[in-house]
């Protein structure tokens, strides 16, 4: 395995799924961005801008290579023939009332949740990219930047730290590499870290201070509305020269959420030990008789903005699991008339 491979994050999960060691001189690379219809690959050999075969070409978004893949190149170096098995992906549920799923950041170990110390922190929006983050299969760590503005950071820390039980909360001024030491702990020279959040929170910033050098261009926050202006218009993977890798991601302004059931738990952990203790195994938490949490809401022993987001996740998440059911149930229809067709065609002996 040559030296670029390694500081790639290339670890044995990927070379076990080589047939032929051999690929790793010049075949396998890492994906570092994606254009409409070709994508960039850093290889043993070098950067090179490759496409997609006709086999991944048709396949759904949640099968094409997104940044942060392993992928085998094929011989002419010029295209990709196969995605690696990935061992995470943080995906969303695609934007504008699409139903397919949109992979955003592929094989990622640590997940930076930024967010700044003022008007545009919110706890409901920090659970949302945990339930997410917590099915991707990563780490979650919360950055707070922007500390310095704010009267009390305390209280924006302890704020952070009721959206999940031992969630990691690190804070930093993003243009100060000397409060940047809780951060950089959490990357070693393997470790691919995504950055989200919402624009104009410092992710770019913080990406070239951890880098030490100008990596992308960076913007601030609105003062009107607090809203960010758009700095990171692509995702990028990017490689840190003390080693470790970056993964810069646009502010995402819908979040929608989908195949979650098992990872709201792991963020709510709190109200779903309190639903098993309700009389009926179905309750909803609404107005049933014998229902603990809301019994536990009228004792103050939860926080009702806490419970709101929680039904809100659960119905939005069933919701679009469903849709995606029903749409798969129609692809696979669809594919057996498929079948059907070609095999009467077949018995009258067309061609």
């Amino acid at each position: 395995m040559t030296e670029t491979l390694e500081r790639l994050g290339l670890v044995p999960f990927f070379t076990q799924q080589l047939a032929d060691a051999g690929m790793l001189q010049d075949r396998v690379g890492r994906v570092v961005s994606v254009q409409r219809s070709n994508s960039t690959v850093f290889s043993g050999s070098g950067e090179r801008v490759v496409e997609l075969s006709s086999a991944l070409r048709q396949l759904p978004a949640i099968g094409r290579p997104t940044v942060g893949d392993w992928v085998i190149l094929d011989e002419s170096l010029s295209r990709i023939d196969q995605v690696l098995e990935r061992k995470s992906l943080f995906k969303r549920m695609g934007v504008g009332g699409s139903n397919e799923i949109q992979p955003i950041a592929a094989n990622i170990d640590i997940l930076f949740i930024v967010t700044s110390c003022n008007e545009e922190f919110k706890e409901s929006r920090l659970e949302r990219y945990l339930a997410l983050c917590a099915e991707a299969g990563a780490t979650p760590v919360i950055i707070l930047t922007k500390a310095d503005l704010a009267a009390d950071v305390d209280d924006y820390v302890r704020r952070a730290r009721t959206t999940q039980a031992g969630v990691a909360v690190e804070i930093a001024d993003a243009r100060d590499p000397n409060t940047m030491a809780g951060v950089r702990c959490w990357i070693d020279s393997s470790s691919t870290v995504a950055l989200v959040g919402s624009s104009g929170v410092g992710k770019s910033t913080l990406l070239n201070t951890l880098a030490g050098q100008s990596l992308t261009a960076t913007g601030e926050i609105r003062e009107d509305d607090k809203k960010g202006r758009h700095t990171t218009t692509h995702r990028e993977l990017h490689m840190l020269p003390s080693g470790g890798l970056v993964i810069d991601v646009p502010g995402m302004r819908e979040l929608r959420v989908a195949d979650i059931s098992q990872s709201i738990p792991a963020v709510f952990d709190d109200i779903e030990q309190l639903a098993a203790q309700c009389k009926f195994d179905d309750c909803k938490h609404e107005a049933e008789p014998g229902c603990a949490v809301l019994r536990a809401l009228e004792e103050d022993r939860i926080d009702s903005r806490r419970l709101s987001n929680y039904r809100k996740l659960l119905r939005e998440n069933a919701l679009a699991t469903a849709t995606l059911a029903e749409k798969r149930a129609q692809g696979r229809d669809f594919a057996k008339v498929v079948r059907q067709a070609k095999n009467i065609k077949h018995r009258n002996g067309e061609s």
